[in-house]
């Protein structure tokens, strides 16, 4: 077909395990370096220069310079979203790189994807919210019901605010090592910022792992219970 999307040429970005292993380091939702992304994909900083600049025109990643350096992130949150899903339906193929390791289980356990929660905990979290009424999932179309606003104003999230976005207000997205769907959209970035802001939990330094305080565990489980 000569006609429509052109997803050839996005499969070809994504597809370069350079490529991909910069997008995936970028999913952490800040912004790097071409030198920190360069170790990331294992190549020289001109190689890394030379595919940062293929995933910027074809509109994967955006750049912003400050001072003398040039620090790239994702370009979107659906960028973030479309690498999540590939990511799901990567595992559930066995398509996996790497034996399972000692960064593995926290990863599992909760990690940023883009800019909300994933692994176990966000997987947990949208399905305790599903199952007291406080999301409705309507065919996969989630949405936040009177019921939902009330306790979600309760812990300090302004519904009112994150609607004024032009991204949608509720989202699924795959996880893919839970194979399930956690919490996306704006509220799912703000549940994160909450809990980070509280510190109940700290982000990992040097991957996307999230880390939930003792105390922050007890007051999450509590928040979102599974009968």
């Amino acid at each position: 077909m000569k006609e429509g999307p052109d997803i050839a040429r996005i499969g070809t970005l994504i597809g370069d395990p350079a490529r991909a292993n910069m997008l995936t380091a970028l999913m952490g939702g800040q912004a790097l370096t071409a030198t920190e992304l360069a170790q990331a994909a294992g190549v020289t900083l001109q190689t890394a220069s030379s595919h940062l600049s293929k995933l910027e025109e074809g509109g994967l990643v955006h750049q912003r310079k400050q001072g003398r350096h040039r620090y790239f992130a994702l370009a979107d949150a659906a960028t973030g979203a479309l690498l999540e899903t590939i990511m799901g339906f990567a595992a559930s193929r066995g398509h996996l790189r790497h034996r399972p390791g000692p960064k593995d289980p926290a990863l599992r356990k909760a990690r940023v994807c883009y800019d909300h929660l994933a692994g176990d905990y966000g997987v947990r979290m949208l399905d305790s919210l599903i199952r007291s009424g406080a999301i409705a999932d309507t065919g996969g179309e989630l949405i936040v019901t009177e019921t939902g606003r009330e306790g979600l104003h309760r812990i300090g999230v302004d519904l009112d605010a994150l609607t004024a976005s032009r991204r949608p207000l509720c989202k699924s997205c795959l996880d893919w090592s839970e194979r399930r769907s956690h919490l996306a959209g704006t509220l799912g970035k703000a549940l994160l910022s909450r809990f980070l802001s509280e510190g109940w939990a700290k982000r990992s330094d040097n991957s996307r792992a999230v880390h939930f305080t003792q105390t922050g565990e007890r007051q999450f489980l509590a928040l979102f219970p599974l009968e």
